[in-house]
């Protein structure tokens, strides 16, 4: 067994989960405002705290990584999986911004089984970070979040399919596909990070 004689810094493990944690009351917080039109502007301003508290809880993995001498694992990896959990609550905020900006209206069914796909990957990914400390248990995490981003293309195609029908004027096909597009992105973030855990694991094993 390697010895050292200069602890690793277990302190990121629980900024993944806090960060993790905030994406699944965020996911929830966009359930509601895709349904629940009357409070649409003051959901939008929760997520924007959401996404503030998003980015002080990333800009804390790169401190202390800058002030860390032993990483538990690659410090890019680090540097990716908070940059990554990041950019899913972005998308999150920028896609609840967009339909408040546009003044959409009623959104297509498609769009809250997007958002459902959005809440599960949140759960078994904020599930999965406290794991990363044993690596142990994480390999039906990144299998199933990789199902559930097929599942969200698949959906999102079925989507734009809609909105090309003839179904929306030019101008709404815009602004629902503005925020169709961030809600994929989100999706695709999701499995960034299932990807970097993936790595990080493969690398420890």
């Amino acid at each position: 067994m390697p010895f050292s004689l200069t602890p690793k810094d277990s302190s990121f493990y629980e900024m993944f989960a806090v960060s993790a944690r905030n994406l699944v009351e965020a996911t929830a917080v966009l359930g509601d405002f895709v349904h629940d039109h009357a409070r649409r502007e003051e959901l939008a301003r929760k997520l924007r705290d959401l996404e503030h508290a998003g980015d002080n809880a990333t800009h804390a993995v790169f401190r202390q990584l800058n002030s860390s001498f032993v990483t538990p694992f690659d410090r890019e990896d680090i540097y990716a999986l908070a940059s990554d959990l990041d950019d899913v609550m972005d998308a999150i905020e920028a896609a609840a911004d967009l339909v408040v900006l546009t003044g959409l209206g009623t959104l297509p069914a498609e769009m809250g089984q997007q958002v459902a796909l959005l809440q599960r990957c949140a759960q078994v990914t904020a599930d999965a970070m406290p794991r990363l400390k044993a690596m142990k248990g994480l390999s039906d995490y990144w299998i199933e979040v990789n199902s559930l981003e097929n599942e969200a293309d698949k959906l999102y195609r079925r989507l734009l399919s809609r909105l090309y029908s003839g179904e929306f004027d030019a101008l709404e096909i815009l602004k629902l596909k503005e925020v169709a597009d961030q809600l994929e992105e989100a999706a695709d973030a999701f499995e960034h990070v299932a990807n970097v855990v993936e790595t990080i694991a493969v690398k420890e094993s």
